[in-house]
């Protein structure tokens, strides 16, 4: 009589890919069912949350004084577990249609690559008080190499480079498992950080998270591009402290992100310098993959071929690559049990 795991029996078990800018969710047999940001409306009077994703992020700087907004992850590691779990719980109602399911999930969340125990003791138990029945780590590099299609399983190398919002983690796999891995707690959030730092020390003018991030989507690029950008940004005067309006150019948000993008180049490089030559080789004709949101900032890829000399190429759902990568291991108990992170 053929044998059955709880894999094979029930359809609810979660794969996630908890960021720290946004939360996506993958379920069995639906594919990704939620991509929110990573963000939490609490009313500090009530000690109760408002609002969850999409709508949160909408309330970041409108709020009244009772109202705040937060981000429970910071660098890729949850800061606030209580806030965390609510998220969780949240996230795993709305894959669900908000439908109770009397049997628990198992879920696997894919971590930063050198995520120490206490951060990882950190997710599983935000996990299992979001009631989940068992919970897998799996590093996000390995999941966005498998979630690009790269053939992990095979004694070749393949180099992946995940730009998250709040780490970057650059790792060389071969035959399932990491040779070498850096994870450095620079990424898109790091990006709006910088701007949001320029701005204000070279006009005089506060602006906000969302108005950065903004910017960074508009013009923001790692290498000169072939045509000039230009766009007008709206703040607060703070000398005056009155509404107003600047124009800022590609030029001076490349500038902004400078010291970034160098942290990833040089990440980059001590990667490839710390490969063994042998899987080196396989660099020249395969090259690199660049996954996450902030593979999507322009010429990151030109500026990595550039300084590294090596080909690179962006993957086709960089923002999804991680979790279709954790969603994958749904379907394969083997490969988990080769790839997730040890209890």
């Amino acid at each position: 009589m053929r044998r059955f795991s709880f894999f094979t029996l029930f359809s609810n078990d979660i794969a996630i890919d908890l960021g720290t800018s946004n939360t996506l969710v993958f379920t069995r047999g639906r594919g990704v069912v939620l991509s929110e940001p990573s963000i939490v409306a609490i009313n500090k009077l009530t000690n109760k949350v408002e609002a969850v994703g999409r709508e949160a992020k909408e309330m970041l700087g409108r709020t009244p004084g009772h109202i705040v907004a937060v981000r429970p992850l910071k660098d890729g590691v949850i800061a606030d577990f209580d806030v965390t779990e609510q998220m969780i719980s949240y996230f795993i109602r709305r894959a669900n249609n908000n439908r109770r399911v009397w049997v628990r999930p198992r879920i696997i969340i894919g971590v930063p690559s050198g995520i120490t125990q206490v951060e990882e003791r950190a997710v599983k138990d935000t996990a299992y008080r979001a009631k989940a029945t068992e919970v897998y780590l799996i590093e996000e590099a390995m999941a966005a190499a498998i979630g690009a299609g790269l053939p992990i399983t095979e004694p070749s190398g393949n180099m992946i480079v995940d730009v998250g919002g709040g780490t970057t983690d650059v790792a060389v796999i071969s035959m399932a498992g990491i040779v070498y891995s850096r994870s450095i707690r620079v990424g898109g959030t790091s990006m709006d950080e910088a701007i949001i730092n320029y701005i204000k020390r070279n006009y005089n003018l506060l602006i906000g998270e969302r108005t950065a991030e903004q910017i960074k989507i508009s013009i923001g690029s790692a290498y000169p591009l072939d045509e000039e950008m230009i766009l007008d940004i709206k703040g607060r005067d703070l000398v005056e402290g009155k509404p107003k309006t600047i124009t800022i150019t590609d030029r001076e948000i490349r500038e902004a992100l400078s010291e970034v993008t160098s942290s990833i180049v040089e990440s980059v490089r001590m990667a490839l310098e710390r490969t063994p030559p042998e899987l080196s080789a396989d660099f020249v004709d395969k090259g690199l993959i660049l996954t996450g949101g902030g593979a999507l900032l322009r010429n990151l890829d030109v500026r990595l071929r550039e300084e590294t000399g090596v080909p690179v190429s962006i993957a086709e759902d960089p923002l999804s690559s991680v979790v279709l990568g954790v969603g994958r291991i749904l379907d394969d108990i083997d490969l988990l049990r080769r790839v997730c992170l040890p209890s």
